[in-house]
Formats: structure tokens, C-alpha cells, sequence
């Protein structure tokens, strides 16, 4: 169970890196969302786990751009 959460997280971190925009940038909120849909992936069913770490770290990394744009403005 450790290793697939693990995998999830490493997968869901890699995947959000290269849709970053700006690569001067750190992913902000990647690691917690992709925690986050790991475990509730796992929660909802035998291989879920990776989907919900790609499917949590992509909306993580979505909502700190739109807090980001929002500081901005």
C-alpha cells in the first residue's frame, strides 16, 4: 500500500512538473493534491490510487496558479 501511494505521489508530482508553464517555477500544491487523490483513489478502489494522485496533483496545481493570478491582480 506504501509503495503505491509513494508511486502515485512520484507520478502525480512528474506529470504536473512538465505541464508547468514557467519551468523557472516550483509546482505549488502538486505534492499535497497528489497525497490527497492517492488516498482517496485507494479508498474507492484497487488501482484508483494512481488516478486519483494524477487527477489531485493537475486540480493542486491548477487552484495555487489561480490563488497566484488572483494575488496578482
Amino acid at each position: 500500500m506504501r509503495r503505491i501511494i509513494l508511486a502515485a505521489m512520484l507520478i502525480g508530482f512528474t506529470v504536473s512538473a512538465h505541464a508547468a508553464d514557467d519551468s523557472s517555477k516550483k509546482p505549488a500544491g502538486t505534492a499535497k493534491g497528489a497525497a490527497v487523490g492517492a488516498l482517496a483513489g485507494h479508498e474507492v478502489g484497487s488501482g484508483h490510487a494512481v488516478a486519483g494522485a494524477a487527477t489531485g496533483a493537475a486540480i493542486g496545481h491548477h487552484q495555487s496558479k489561480k490563488a497566484e493570478e488572483s494575488k496578482s491582480k
